[in-house]
C-alpha cells in the first residue's frame, strides 16, 4: 500500500465500476459534474479537466500506462484496463470487497490498518468523485456552518465504512442524512401526497468544512471552495464546537410517526422493521459509534 494506491482505491470505492472477462479487468471511475457552474460562476467542466492532470500524475505511474479520459456535460469519466492476473488488479478487487459497482463495494478491513496519511488520501479519493461543498450545504439556521457532503447512493455499509474511516483520522461527522423513511420523509408528507418511495434517496455524510481541511480535494474548484467556506465558518464558530463526535454531544431526538415502509426490503436486515428518531441510533446500530 502507498498513498497513490490509497487514492485510486478511494476513487473506485466512491464512484467506480468493475467489468471483467476471462482475461482483463476494466476499471471505470465517474466524476459527476454536480452543477455546471461553481458558486462564483466558474465552469465546473474546465476545473475538473484541469484537475485530471494531477490525477493522472498520481494514478498513471501506479497502473503503468495512461488513463483514458472522456468528458461530457454530465461528468468526466476515467478508464483503464489491466490483465486479471496482475498483482494490482488482484489487490484492487481484494480491497473493494469484490464488489462490481460502488453500490455493492465494501472497504476491506485491512484498509483500517494502513497509515494515517494513506487513510486521508483514500478519503480524498472518495471525496473527489462523490464529495461536494457548496454554499447551499450550510447547516440550517447556523451562520457560517458550511459543510462538505459525501453522497453515497444505495450503499448502506459504505456510509458506515466512510464514517469509521473519518473517525480513524479524527474527523467527526456532523450528521448523516440516511436514505431512510424516518429521515427523508419523517412527517409522511410525501407519502400522503402519493409519493410513497420519495425517501429512497442517496445517503449524505456531512462534515463541517474546517474539519475536512486535513483531507481536502484534488479537484481544484472543490478545494478552493473548501478553503473559502472553512474561513467563513471560523468567523462564526469556535472550532472546539465543530470538533465533536455525536457521542460527545447531547443527542436530539425528534419524535416521528411510524412510516409504512420501515420494513421495506431495500433496508438492511439489521434495521428493517425498526423505527428511528435520531440518525445516531441508526448509525450506531450499523456500526458507527464510540
Amino acid at each position: 500500500m502507498n498513498t497513490e494506491m490509497a487514492y485510486l482505491l478511494g476513487m473506485i470505492l466512491g464512484n467506480g465500476e468493475i467489468q471483467r472477462d476471462n482475461a482483463e479487468t476494466r476499471v471505470t471511475i465517474d466524476i459527476p459534474h454536480k452543477n455546471l457552474y461553481t458558486d462564483d460562476m466558474k465552469d465546473v467542466r474546465v476545473y475538473v479537466k484541469a484537475s485530471t492532470v494531477d490525477i493522472r500524475s498520481i494514478v498513471e505511474p501506479l497502473i503503468g500506462h495512461s488513463l483514458t479520459v472522456t468528458q461530457d456535460k454530465r461528468s468526466t469519466v476515467m478508464t483503464f484496463v489491466k490483465p486479471n492476473d496482475e498483482y494490482i488488479t488482484r489487490e484492487i478487487l481484494r480491497f473493494i470487497g469484490g464488489g462490481k459497482h460502488h453500490s455493492t463495494m465494501r472497504m476491506n478491513p485491512d484498509l483500517f490498518s494502513i497509515t494515517t496519511d494513506e487513510k486521508k488520501t483514500l478519503l480524498r479519493g472518495i471525496a473527489d468523485v462523490t464529495g461536494y461543498i457548496r454554499k447551499s450545504n450550510i447547516a440550517y439556521g447556523q451562520d457560517g456552518a458550511h459543510r462538505v457532503y459525501i453522497e453515497i447512493p444505495g450503499n448502506w455499509y459504505m456510509v458506515i465504512d466512510i464514517a469509521n474511516m473519518l473517525k480513524a483520522v479524527d474527523v467527526p461527522v456532523q450528521t448523516i442524512d440516511f436514505g431512510h423513511p424516518n429521515f427523508r420523509d419523517g412527517e409522511l408528507k410525501k407519502y400522503n401526497q402519493g409519493k410513497p418511495y420519495f425517501w429512497k434517496k442517496e445517503h449524505q455524510v456531512k462534515i463541517f468544512a474546517n474539519e475536512f481541511l486535513p483531507i481536502g480535494f484534488n479537484i481544484k474548484h472543490k478545494q478552493e471552495a473548501l478553503e473559502k467556506y472553512s474561513e467563513e465558518l471560523l468567523e462564526f464558530i469556535d472550532p472546539a464546537k465543530t470538533h465533536k463526535f455525536y457521542w460527545e454531544k447531547p443527542i436530539k431526538r425528534k419524535m416521528r410517526p411510524s412510516h409504512p415502509h420501515e420494513s421495506d426490503e431495500y433496508l438492511p436486515i439489521e434495521i428493517r422493521g425498526k423505527h428511528f428518531d435520531s440518525w445516531t441510533d441508526l448509525a450506531r446500530l450499523l456500526g458507527y459509534g464510540e
